[in-house]
């Protein structure tokens, strides 16, 4: 007989896949909303400034031209950290791998590629804010595939009359 309680084990790309998705639509609609109100001097689309003009990239099409290149940039990295660390556990290995790309993209491939200027040149509210951001976006994605692919919920007890966890 099949246990009804049994959990039926997700695809790790599919669900990689969507986990990028949503990571790149709510966070780049951060990212957005940040640039509005100025908090950063980087439009939502600077992953791609070294194919657009900057007037381009402030206007409202531009503005979705970054949230579609954030949006496939979270499901790249969704899928490198599935690949990477999926059995990783807890919320720090996901902070640690959004502030490792923060690195990657403002102090190495940013500057180099032209998405924006060294960090010497950006003010302190713009380097705050992104690293708030990418703090936040890696946890986002570290922490949903780690509780998808390493939850601990399955492993409690549970009380055959009504599903519940039982105490210890």
């Amino acid at each position: 007989m099949n246990d009804p309680r049994a959990k039926v084990p997700s695809n790790r790309w599919l669900f990689s896949l969507n986990i990028g998705f949503f990571a790149g639509l709510i966070w780049g609609a951060v990212k957005m909303l940040e640039h509005y109100l100025h908090f950063t001097s980087l439009p939502p689309g600077f992953l791609v400034e070294s194919f657009y003009k900057r007037s381009f990239l402030n206007s409202f099409q531009g503005y979705m031209v970054g949230w579609v290149t954030f949006i496939v940039f979270s499901i790249l990295a969704s899928l490198l950290y599935t690949a990477l660390f999926s059995k990783s556990t807890g919320p720090w290995p996901g902070i640690t791998y959004g502030a490792v790309w923060w690195v990657l993209i403002f102090l190495l491939i940013g500057p180099v590629t032209g998405m924006m200027n060294w960090i010497a040149f950006l003010d302190w509210n713009t380097i705050i804010t992104e690293i708030c951001l990418f703090i936040v976006w890696g946890l986002f994605i570290g922490y949903s595939i780690s509780m998808e692919f390493n939850d601990e919920r399955e492993r409690e007890p549970f009380n055959t009359n009504n599903q519940e966890p039982q105490p210890e």
